[in-house]
This record gives C-alpha cells, structure tokens and sequence, in this order.
C-alpha cells in the first residue's frame, strides 16, 4: 500500500512511520536522525511526530542535489586534482 500525494489536509501530515513508509526506510532510521536531528523537518502535533510531505519531498530533493552521483557540478571526478601541503 503506498502513499499518494494530495492536496487534502488530511493527507498533508505523515505520522512517523507513514513517513518512513513514504520514504522507503525502516521507521527507526528515521527516528535515530530525529534523535541526532538529522533527515527532514519534523515537529509534535498533537504529541505525535509528524512530517509535511512538502518537507520530505524538499528534503529528498536537496538529497539528491548534494549527492555526487546525481549532480555532476558536485562530483570529485569533475575537479582538478589539489596538491598536498607540504
């Protein structure tokens, strides 16, 4: 079963492990970077842990913006080598 985007206010709050769900990772990887305050913005709503599922698609972009692989203008292989310091 996956999760559907929609514009509803309903949908637009993901607790934790619909989050995860959403993401494809395991609900403790998520809440092991909210611990270590990491991975995408979360806050209490109602004492639950909850995402915006703009927050997690913004997170997932920037992710792969950062990722060398994805973006070539980040990539090491597209540098010229340093020197060492001596």
């Amino acid at each position: 079963m996956g999760i559907r985007k929609t514009s509803t206010a309903d949908t637009a709050f993901l607790t934790l492990d619909k989050a995860a769900l959403y993401l494809g990772i395991a609900p403790n990887t998520l809440y092991v970077w909210r611990h270590r305050r990491q991975g995408p913005p979360s806050f209490r709503m109602g004492g639950r842990v909850m995402y915006r599922i703009s927050a997690l698609d913004e997170w997932v972009n920037e992710q792969e913006r950062a990722d060398s692989r994805s973006n070539s203008a980040v990539s090491p292989l597209h540098r010229r080598p340093e020197r060492r310091a001596r």
